[in-house]
Order: C-alpha cells, then structure tokens, then sequence
C-alpha cells in the first residue's frame, strides 16, 4: 500500500489550499470520534451476547442485529479516515519510476479517478438507503435505512475528503487537467456503449481486465479500480440497475463474520500495546536469535503463532512486524526483504485456525469447521519448511559478531514471561472449539484476555494509545473491507456474465481427472485470490467446484487446504495481491523494495502447495 501525496513542486498553496487543509484536519477529528466509539460498541456488544449465552444461558437476540448494524457504519466511516489519511492500498510500482511531475500529475488523476467513482455511485447509494426504508430489523425493528445510510455519509465523507485534496494542490491547471482528462475517458466509454453491447462477454476482458490493469497500474486506490470497472461493465454493457452493485457492496462490506477483523485488528494492536506479542517474540528470539538468519525464522514462527490469535493476517502482520523488524533491520536486513518475508508467511499461515478463510469455506460449503480446523495445521509448517529453505540460502553468511547465545536461564525466563502470552492462541481456539463463541466473538474474549493480561500480568497498559489504536483499527479495518465490498460487486458482476458457471463446466470436463482438475484449480485460485481477494472468491467458486471435487474423488478437507493456500499466494503476490500492500503498509515500506525479494518466496510456496497438493495425508492424516 503506499498513500496518495501531494505533490511538493514548490508552487505557492494560498489561501483555498490553507483553508482546504484546515478543513480536512477539522472534518478527521470529527469522524475519528465515532469510529473509535464504533469499535469499542462492537467489543462490548458481543462480549456481552458472549456472556449472556454462556454465563447466564440468556441470549441476548438484538446483539448480532445490532453489530451488523454498526458494522457497516464503521466499516464505511473507516473507509473515510482511510481516505483521509492515504491508507488505501495502491499500487506504485510503474507510478514511482516517473519523473517526478509525472508522478505527481499520476497521484492527481488519481484522487481525481477515486472523486469520479464517488460521483457515480453516490446517487444510487442514496436510492438504496431510501429503497431499504420500507424494511424493518427483525429484533430491533427500526428502519433498515438507518443501517444503510452509512454507504451514503461513507461515500459522501470520502468524496469531501477527495475534493479537499485537489483542492489543496498549488497548480489549479494541473488539478484541471487530471479532471478533464477523467471525464473525458468516462465520456469516451459511453459514446462507445453501442460497441460494449456487441462484444458479449470480452467486456469481461475490457472491464475487468484492461480497465482495472490501467486503474491500478495508474495508481488508483485497488477498491476505487476495482469499483469504477465493475460500474462501468454494469451501466455500459447490462441494463441492471446500479442500485444492485450498492447492494453487493454492502453484502460484501458487511457480511458478518468480517466483524472479527477490526476486532482482531485492535486485538492485533493490543497484544502489541501490552507486551504480549514481544514477550512471545522474545522467547522464539532467545531459542533461535544466534542462529544466520535466526530472526527470519522467529518471524515465521511467530506469524505462526500469532495466527492463532488473530484470524486476521492484517492483525498478525500487524502484531509481529512492530516487534522484529527493528532488530532486523540493525542486523542488516533490508527493507524490501522484510516485508517480502512478511507477506510470505501470511500466505503460508493462511489455514492456521481460526482463519476467517477457513471458516467462510466451511459456511459456503457445508464442509465441516472442525475438520478445517484440525486439517489447517501442517500444510502450514510444510510452507514454513519451504521458506525457511530460502532464508537459510539468504541469511547463510550473516555477521553475528555482535549477538550473544542465550543461556539456559535466560530461556527459561523469557519462557515464563511469555507463558501467559502463549496461552492465548489456545484459549481463542479452545472457546471455538468447545461453543463458548462463535468465531466472530471469540476475539473479544481474546481482547479482554488481553486487557486483564496487559494489566495484571505484563503491567504495559497505555490508556493513552487506546484512542489513537481504536482509530487506526477503524481506518486499517476500512481499508481492507472497502476492497472486499469492491470485490464482491466484481464478483458479483462475474457471475451475471455466466463466467462461473461457463469456468465450472469447463473443468468439470477437463481430461485428466483429479490429478488436472486440482492442477487448474490450483492456478484458478491463485489468480482469483489476486483478483477477488479471498473470501469473494470462495463465495463465488466455493458451493460450485467443491462438489466437482467431491466427484472426481478428491477429499474435501485436502481441496479446501489447496484452494486456501493457492488463493493466499495471489493474495499476496504483487503486482494485484492485496494482502502484499497491506504487509508494505504495516511495514511503512514502498512496495517497489519488495517486489524482487518476494520473487524467491513466492517460488517457495509454490514448492510447498505442490507438497500439500499431491500428499493428501498432509491435510486429511489426522482428522
């Protein structure tokens, strides 16, 4: 992810720019209030439906009615201090070889680009909310609108927000030109509407292909390419109403189970805030920090671990590169490689339980959590296998003259200080395993672990940062559930072509039974996990090609594993892997360093998911 910036050309601001920052200052101060709170409601909101049920055995039937209702509120209002702050994930790669007039004129047009797809969806966000009036909550019966108002003020703030930073920009030609030129190629596709309605489904390839290609090579935010394609192919090339892509947009945005990742974003935050994620990381460090490359394996061991937590490869990142990559970086290692590293080992802890992957394919599927639980552990050591094998190769000839040996005392201690840590990852599973909580609630027995740890145990408690980490869940949290509601219209728009069902039928007849079908499927997903991201995918392609599986003697459990580590590889291989900027974004590193080092990582995984892929006992042995 890299933030769009303006551009220091050194020409005079004035008094509209001044007035235009002073504002964007003031309206960020307003919205950080109600996100924090929305985070903190959501917490306490299912914490207490948690022990209504289980300590009283009297559920409380308005809590999830009432989460899924601030859910999109803050998954919106998020998106707008994303906005705000140039949290949305973009990519730079061509942008940032430019000159840099080119480059700033490219950041421009693309603010300009975002403000477009504002524009476009906004009055159609405001039919839906109006639309929804007519239907009532069922336990709290109020309107619906008031849940779907929040797509309006979230598209409207982000809009605001848009026009405030062009705004600001010194050369009011160039902020012309970079409108002229996006209106004019809005206009330019729709004098050529009557050519759309002819090619069938190759708008697939012009929409969804050549437009979000240009989008985000341009360097247009990846939700706002992926929202202008999918409106484009909507009005140009169907006579669907937009009102239907809102609709998926808020499907996608706020389907339920997605409420664990703001929560195990700040679950994330906390673990860090509180000392746990460093206590845990010091004693990995004091087994393995005198070994070449010593750091890189507690970096996979602790995305390992911390998978456990979190559920949420956002909030592992999150937790663990804090803690490791300042040391990392004094022993040398460079920035690009790090966060290479980083984006790796979330591909590879993909099927770590409680992964959210794992648990929508199981809701999608009818294929049973538990088993996915019990199945998602080795194919994930298989992958760390694959990658150590890599960072010995790299790290073989390491200076470690200035690092000491841990002794026995000091392992046992650094054991004992992260005991309380290490229990975590095993009561978050447990409580799934045994009912105590659905895999949404779960995360918030693991904050309020947390928060009695933080404070009775570790003694690191920051009231002061509570605020500052419930905002930048909230923008963290918005950024990425922008790009699934994106993803999930594109998804959506794929499935009105009759493209999955034409994939599906054509695989289902391909030569070579299970050995090519997995083969395909394999490249299938890892395009799609590029593309869709992962949860659409599986939503798209799941209920369809898990039974084809089924059919051609493959074992569900073994299929699930393939198809979760092929998506996680193009979740997190650039150039359109999502989960690649958000590794860059948690590092603070420009996604250009690490495209080269990620190159010998990838090929890793691609070795380790062949493993898992051709031995079933690896997924299945132990169920």
């Amino acid at each position: 992810m890299q933030a769009i910036y303006l551009p220091d050309d050194g020409a005079p601001r004035g008094a509209a720019a001044d007035w235009a920052r002073g504002m964007q200052t003031a309206l960020a101060r307003v919205l950080g209030v109600p996100v924090a709170l929305l985070v903190a409601v959501e917490i306490g909101v299912l914490l207490a439906g948690v022990i209504a049920r289980y300590v009283f055995h009297h559920p409380l039937i308005w809590s999830d009615e009432l989460a899924s209702i601030l859910f999109l509120w803050l998954a919106m209002l998020g998106s707008a201090v994303a906005f705000e702050r140039g949290d949305h994930m973009r990519m730079t790669a061509v942008v940032s070889r430019l000159q840099p007039p080119a480059r700033a004129f490219l950041d421009l047009l693309a603010t300009a680009a975002a403000l477009a797809f504002l524009v476009l969806i906004l009055p159609h966000a405001w039919e839906y909310a109006v639309e929804e009036a007519v239907m009532l909550t069922p336990a709290l019966e109020i309107k619906n609108s008031w849940r779907a108002a929040a797509m309006v003020v979230g598209f409207g703030a982000m809009a605001v927000f848009a026009l405030l930073r062009l705004v600001q920009v010194g050369r009011p030609r160039q902020v012309a030109l970079a409108l002229a030129l996006t209106v004019g190629l809005i206009v330019l596709m729709v004098l050529l509407q009557p050519l759309w309605r002819q090619l069938g489904n190759l708008n697939l390839v012009v929409f969804f292909v050549v437009v979000v290609a240009a989008a985000v090579f341009s360097g247009v935010p990846i939700a706002f390419a992926f929202g202008l394609a999918t409106l484009g192919y909507v009005m140009l090339t169907t006579s669907t109403p937009v009102l239907i892509v809102v609709g998926r947009m808020d499907e996608g945005v706020s389907h339920l189970i997605l409420l664990s990742v703001p929560l195990f974003v700040f679950l994330g935050q906390l673990i860090e805030m509180t000392g746990m994620a460093r206590a845990m990381v010091s004693f990995l460090a004091s087994l393995l920090g005198h070994v070449r490359g010593g750091l890189h394996y507690v970096l996979l061991g602790a995305m390992y671990l911390v998978s456990g937590i979190s559920g949420s490869k956002a909030a592992d990142m999150a937790a663990v590169a804090p803690v490791l990559f300042p040391e990392m970086k004094k022993r040398g290692a460079k920035d690009g490689d790090l966060v290479a590293l980083l984006s790796a080992t979330g591909a590879q802890t993909e099927t770590i339980p409680p992964s959210i992957v794992l648990i929508t394919i199981g809701s999608v599927t009818g294929v049973s959590i538990a088993a996915l639980f019990t199945g998602g552990l080795l194919p994930g050591l298989v992958l760390a296998v694959t990658l150590m094998g890599v960072v010995w190769v790299r790290y073989r000839k390491e200076d470690l003259s200035g690092v000491k040996r841990a002794s026995g005392r000091q392992i046992a201690r650094t054991f004992l200080i992260a005991v309380p840590a290490l229990a975590l990852p095993f009561i978050i599973r447990a409580a799934v395993v045994e009912g105590v909580a659905t895999a949404t609630e779960v995360s918030t027995i693991g904050i309020a672990y947390g928060v009695l740890a933080g404070l009775l145990i570790y003694r690191q408690f920051d009231w002061k940062r509570v605020y500052p980490m419930l905002v930048d869940t909230a923008s963290l949290s918005g950024s990425i559930l922008l790009i699934i509601g994106a993803a999930t219209a594109m998804a959506w728009g794929l499935t009105q072509s009759g493209f999955s069902r034409a994939l599906s039928e054509a695989m289902r007849e391909m030569p070579g039974g299970a050995a090519s079908f997995m083969a395909v499927s394999m490249v299938a997903f890892i395009v799609l996990g590029s593309v869709l991201e992962g949860i659409p995918a599986i939503v798209l392609f799941g209920p369809l090609l898990f039974p084809i599986a089924k059919a051609v003697g493959i074992h569900e459990v073994h299929y699930a594993m393939v198809v979760i580590l092929s998506m996680g590889i193009g979740l997190f291989a650039p150039p359109f892997g999502v989960g690649y900027y958000a590794a860059c974004a948690i590092g603070r590193v420009n996604p250009d360093e690490g495209i080269r080092p990620i190159m010998g990582y990838l090929a890793a995984l691609v070795a380790g998911l062949l493993v898992v892929a051709l031995v079933p006992w690896i997924s299945i042995g132990f169920l």
